[in-house]
């Protein structure tokens, strides 16, 4: 794993929610681009999409489950291909900085809100997973031997 990158990606995403939870009210919506970026602040206590609503400490297991297999993984593996590390890693950020939402706050803060195009608001930490997540998709489809690794 690469622990640098995560500790980034993961300060990244708590210093936006640190923001948007002293600097906006619940629901309360700041517009950065009128009409189609907004700051919104939401309290998901759900999965994606605002799914299995005050489920927390079942996302807290399967995170720590789903976590703590990728940093074994790594550590078994030392021989990984380096891109497949890092996709670990973006992933592995984006699940650490919503854990810890759910661990210190009970939900996970969102503030993303693309209105007229993406009518769910999300957070950096949802961003890592899903980019990691497609990355991931594209290294199996080039090189179908990284699933056995898997």
């Amino acid at each position: 794993m690469y622990f640098t990158l995560i500790s980034i990606l993961i300060i990244i995403d708590q210093a936006i929610k640190w923001i948007s939870r002293t600097k906006l009210t619940k629901f309360e919506s700041y517009p950065v681009i009128d009409g189609f970026f907004h700051f919104t602040y939401v309290e998901n206590r759900g999965a994606a999409f605002g799914m299995l609503q005050n489920k927390t400490w079942f996302f807290v297991l399967i995170t720590l489950v789903v976590v703590g297999y990728m940093i074994y993984f790594t550590k078994k593996n030392k021989n990984i291909d380096k891109k497949l590390t890092f996709v670990l890693s973006i992933i592995t950020a984006g699940a650490i900085g919503n854990l810890i939402d759910r661990i210190w706050l009970g939900f996970v803060v969102d503030m993303f809100d693309f209105r007229g195009i993406w009518q769910f608001v999300f957070n950096f930490a949802d961003i890592c997973v899903v980019v990691g997540g497609i990355l991931l998709i594209f290294l199996i489809i080039k090189d179908k031997e990284i699933l056995e690794k898997i």
